[in-house]
């Protein structure tokens, strides 16, 4: 694969890199596709699964009980172990560039792979499996991509995974959004990750697209219950009525600014200071929620005052008593002017000592 400058490139140098080179710089979690999707939305009407022969041939069940990563990595601590095992299936598939072995954990009615940094929606099993045959088929033998946390269950789940650089030139770490059929097919899929974390530069200002498949959920009522009350009090500004839905010791992380609070009392001083400047605060819209008993996460629209970054994604962790015991979010900040970045990194310093 061609060398990609990770202080510098830009999206047309890594699409025109993957269309020579048959890379495409990573959609597969890493959300960046190849020359067939430049334009901000793929809408594709065949559904059925033609084509698409694996690189190389290979036993699912082998790679699921041998992946190409360690297995240990993998947090496993809110999830069921279908799931998990589903999972470890798709990334080993990937992970050993298999597309065949890959697809097949894709429903055939009408799925979506989509990529909320980039705002690109792929529609249908031939348009997933197109883009996937020629990303895995030229990726190099390094290239792995691995989950890190797995949330949720055998209807929907938050994923958190790495794209390792030589999949396009640059470490990518995304929290995505994962919705199944009855089949535990997976019928909905959008990667979240930072930019400016992996060293991509901003925008290219295409257009962004507004379907998401957001009607496509399958969630636990508890989830949805705990993502609404949530996003909610991030809404009012309200940071007490926030943290009274978590846990003593709950974990507040943003991947973006990161950021990184512990407990209760910091993590209400934290949202105090925070939550007018942050992109999931007021103005903010719940859009899509997945996960279990056990947690999982949901979809949001910024504040129309931050409007360029779009949509982020927030996971959410339960624990036995259904109170939140960890947050992990991440949008785009490379949206953000690096002083407007700077600020939202500093919110997480506490005031100064009278």
């Amino acid at each position: 694969m061609p060398h990609v400058d990770q202080q510098n490139p830009d999206r047309r140098t890594l699409l025109r890199i993957g269309a020579v080179a048959g890379s495409a710089a990573g959609l597969g979690a890493a959300g960046v596709f190849g020359a067939r999707a430049a334009s901000a939305t793929t809408t594709m009407t065949a559904n059925a699964p033609s084509g698409g022969a694996a690189r190389r041939p290979s036993s699912d069940a082998n790679d699921a009980s041998h992946p190409p990563y360690p297995p240990h990595t993998v947090d496993t601590s809110h999830c069921t172990p279908e799931v998990a095992d589903i999972f470890r299936r798709v990334f080993a598939a990937k992970s050993r560039h298999d597309t065949a072995a890959f697809m097949a954990h894709f429903s055939t009615s009408n799925p979506s792979y989509s990529d909320g940094c980039l705002g690109i929606v792929l529609s249908g099993w031939q348009a997933i499996n197109t883009e996937f045959t020629s990303l895995l088929g030229g990726a190099p033998a390094g290239a792995l991509s691995y989950p890190l946390t797995i949330v949720g269950d055998a209807r929907s789940a938050t994923i958190e995974f790495v794209d390792t650089p030589p999949f396009f030139g640059a470490e990518v770490r995304a929290l995505s959004s994962v919705t199944f059929d009855r089949n535990r097919k997976i019928t909905r899929w959008v990667d979240y990750w930072d930019r400016r974390s992996s060293l991509f530069p901003p925008s290219d200002g295409s257009a962004y697209p507004s379907d998401f498949h957001d009607s496509v959920q399958n969630a636990d009522p508890a989830i949805v219950e705990a993502a609404q009350r949530l996003q909610a009090a991030f809404v009012a500004r309200d940071a007490a009525a926030a943290v009274a839905l978590m846990s003593a010791d709950v974990v507040h992380e943003d991947l973006a600014a990161h950021t990184r609070v512990r407990g209760q009392f910091q993590v209400q001083r934290y949202y105090t200071r925070a939550l007018t400047q942050l992109p999931y605060g007021p103005g903010a819209a719940l859009v899509h929620v997945e996960g279990s008993r056990q947690g999982g996460g949901y979809e949001w629209t910024a504040s129309p005052a931050l409007a360029a970054q779009h949509r982020g994604h927030t996971g959410i962790e339960l624990d036995a008593g259904g109170k939140i015991s960890r947050l992990t979010t991440v949008y785009d900040s490379s949206l953000l002017s690096y002083p407007a970045y700077q600020s939202l990194v500093g919110l997480a310093a506490e005031a100064p000592q009278s």
